[in-house]
């Protein structure tokens, strides 16, 4: 079966980065549209970032200039770039792979950011 698996969270202080990794297997990767979700306690789940089977590009506003997404389909695995993180960043965030009606989520991964 599929899987997404998530790496790269962690403790950071305030103006630090992270770089998360999403590795899909058991999937024909590059013709997905891969995206980087968050869930903040008390929030509802929000896109971060996704990214196309084209590597097109989009960004929820507040993270935009901070974050990069990006996909090597050679590695079956999806980045995001954190920079200049904020405590409101911190979440547990989900990369997810959608192609047409399907649909796969991997187990989070959590960002905690000090101020």
């Amino acid at each position: 079966q599929v899987q997404l698996v998530e790496s790269g969270g962690g403790l950071v202080q305030a103006g630090g980065s992270l770089r998360l990794s999403c590795t899909a297997s058991r999937m024909s990767f590059s013709f997905y549209t891969m995206g980087w979700y968050r869930q903040a306690p008390g929030k509802q789940r929000e896109l971060v970032a996704g990214i196309s089977s084209g590597s097109a590009t989009n960004y929820e506003d507040s993270v935009k200039g901070r974050f990069t997404i990006s996909r090597d389909n050679a590695k079956n695995t999806v980045y995001l770039q954190m920079n200049s993180l904020k405590p409101e960043d911190t979440a547990v965030y989900y990369c997810n792979a959608r192609y047409m009606s399907v649909e796969y989520w991997g187990k989070g991964t959590l960002v905690t950011v000090s101020s």
